[in-house]
């Protein structure tokens, strides 16, 4: 009798336990949802968004620092998610992230499948290769292997430029991919963003590369959001007032230094 006492009370007691524990964790997930935003992006864009990988496991960069001071007014935390380029706008669709802050471009093709803020940063794209290359202007491409990263405004571009003269176009996920295509030989040359490559020439000393003369709007970068999503406006006010108070600039400066 006792022992069928205890094993009722035991039983009564671990319900209740797992009672509390779900609703724990229900609570917790609520106050989550509501009090932290995950931001996707792809970390291999330096000094968008990097690992710098000599100091600790952190992404870091001028997005991710745009995001914490936009969230933080609007009263978030950020939680920061890495992925390939090419998986961000997906990540929106499918509810994995609540923005998309990785130097994306709002193209008319991305503006079908998710919401864009007011552009926050301008830059141009450039035709990165060896200096020993013979590469010196877009004609000097014809017939070469030119690499992109999936899913980039780049890889568009690269398109564009096939129809006027014939190349060979290659992908890639990640942007130290393409570089490394390059120094291996089995790409002559590869397009991205000005800023970014300008970074990496620092530490490549073989390498060069020449602007291409773009509209420097078109290459603009933009907060993506899901379609209709409520943040969309919340962002665009704040990036608005950092714009004008000058803390955007700040930002600008601290990264880029002081270029834009």
């Amino acid at each position: 009798m006792k022992k069928g006492l205890i094993l009722f009370l035991t039983m009564i007691l671990a319900v209740g336990v797992l009672a509390a524990c779900g609703s724990s964790d229900k609570a917790n997930k609520k106050s989550g949802d509501k009090k932290v935003l995950v931001m996707a992006t792809s970390a291999d864009y330096p000094p968008f968004e990097y690992v710098d990988t000599k100091k600790s496991d952190e992404i870091i960069g001028f997005d991710v620092d745009l995001a914490k001071a936009i969230a933080s007014k609007l009263g978030y935390k950020v939680q920061v998610k890495d992925m390939d380029f090419g998986g961000l706008v997906q990540s929106l669709k499918s509810g994995q992230a609540d923005f998309v802050l990785a130097g994306m471009t709002p193209t008319e093709k991305r503006k079908k499948n998710v919401d864009f803020s007011d552009i926050y940063y301008s830059a141009q794209h450039m035709i990165v290769s060896k200096k020993d290359s013979g590469i010196e202007k877009v004609e000097d491409l014809k017939g070469k292997t030119v690499g992109v990263q999936l899913g980039s405004i780049q890889e568009g571009k690269a398109q564009e430029i096939n129809k006027q003269i014939p190349i060979k176009i290659e992908n890639r996920n990640r942007i130290p991919d393409l570089i490394q295509e390059i120094k291996s030989g089995r790409f002559d040359a590869a397009i991205i963003e000005d800023t970014v490559a300008k970074g990496y020439f620092e530490k490549e000393k073989e390498f060069k590369g020449f602007t291409l003369s773009d509209n420097p709007k078109e290459a603009g970068s933009a907060i993506a959001f899901p379609k209709n999503s409520d943040l969309t406006e919340k962002f665009n006010n704040e990036l608005k007032n950092m714009k004008e108070n000058g803390e955007l600039q700040k930002l600008i400066v601290k990264w880029f230094g002081g270029e834009k």
